[in-house]
């Protein structure tokens, strides 16, 4: 039998250890993927792709690797939009895409072509 101190002591351990722990809840996560493209088709390597959450809130960029890919691994599942950028060309916005849990979504971003620009210079 245990000595009437000793009960109380192991009791405030216990408590303490049930609570020491904190509890992490998993968050369902997935990846987006994809590539940029410019306006022939072609890769487009060092682009800079931004996602956000679909409300525009918590914004995340990356850049495209030698082959136009670009990745979002391990992001909380829910609706993003998807913006390219690289020598002053922006893609359009692609809105809301879905990442699903466990699942890879699969979005291709396209560059518009250069626009023509011309100047005339008079004295």
């Amino acid at each position: 039998m245990l000595k009437p101190r000793i009960f109380p002591l192991l009791l405030f351990l216990a408590a303490i250890v049930g609570t020491a722990a904190p509890s992490r809840a998993r968050v369902a996560t997935g990846t987006m993927e994809g590539m940029v493209l410019d306006s022939q088709g072609r890769p487009v390597a060092d682009a800079t792709v931004t996602m956000q959450t679909a409300d525009g809130s918590r914004p995340f960029a990356t850049h495209t690797d030698a082959r136009g890919h670009f990745q979002f691994a391990r992001f909380e599942t829910g609706q993003y939009d998807l913006q390219a950028y690289s020598h002053g060309m922006f893609s359009k916005w692609t809105k809301r895409i879905s990442i699903h849990r466990g699942k890879k979504t699969a979005v291709t971003l396209r560059l518009p072509p250069p626009a023509d620009v011309s100047v005339t210079v008079r004295n």
